[in-house]
């Protein structure tokens, strides 16, 4: 499949019985992230052993987006304005996508280590954050139960892979300003 980026599992597979052996794989309970990416993982740690000084571990998140009649069979991550009905009203619809956390670990020189760590996950619902506020304080909301969990498992997940904290310069957007990362 990886010489074959982008295309779709049929025509990757090229027969149904290879198919449905890589449709079972995808859907088996036995089969985590971290299986998957357990050699990507290590190869990082082999990489970042091998190398002295600072590494800088770049934390962000991301949204591979989908275009389906039914959002909720992907996951939610958005409401955009899409058009004005006759009245001149907005609409708005919904963009469906799986989201990604992702910290790769890279050389101050810019030579990229690898991946440390990384979390997809979906929403089953989107809800703004302005209408959450309306309904709930979010300062009163335990961190666990917040998509910013993201950035504490991950820093903590490349932490541990490679071992060494005091090496480990963390580097993240706005939306890392949180209080329990600080």
């Amino acid at each position: 499949m990886g010489c074959a980026m982008g295309e779709s599992i049929p025509l990757d597979c090229q027969d149904w019985a290879n198919t449905k052996v890589a449709y079972r794989f995808f859907g088996s309970g036995q089969v985590s992230e971290a299986d998957i990416m357990g050699g990507r993982f290590q190869s990082t740690h082999v990489r970042f052993a091998a190398s002295g000084g600072p590494i800088l571990i770049l934390h962000d998140t991301t949204e591979f987006n989908y275009q389906r009649e039914q959002p909720a069979l992907i996951g939610s991550a958005k409401s955009v304005n899409s058009e004005r009905d006759k009245a001149g009203r907005l609409r708005s619809h919904i963009i469906c996508a799986i989201l990604m956390h992702l910290s790769l670990a890279v050389l101050t020189e810019g030579l990229s280590l690898g991946l440390a760590a990384i979390k997809f996950w979906k929403r089953k619902k989107f809800k703004g954050t302005n209408a959450l506020k309306k309904k709930i304080n979010p300062t009163r909301v335990p961190i666990e139960k917040k998509e910013s969990t993201q950035w504490l498992e991950n820093l903590t997940q490349s932490t541990e892979l490679l071992g060494e904290p005091s090496r480990c310069v963390h580097i993240g957007d706005p939306e890392s300003d949180i209080y329990e990362l600080f």
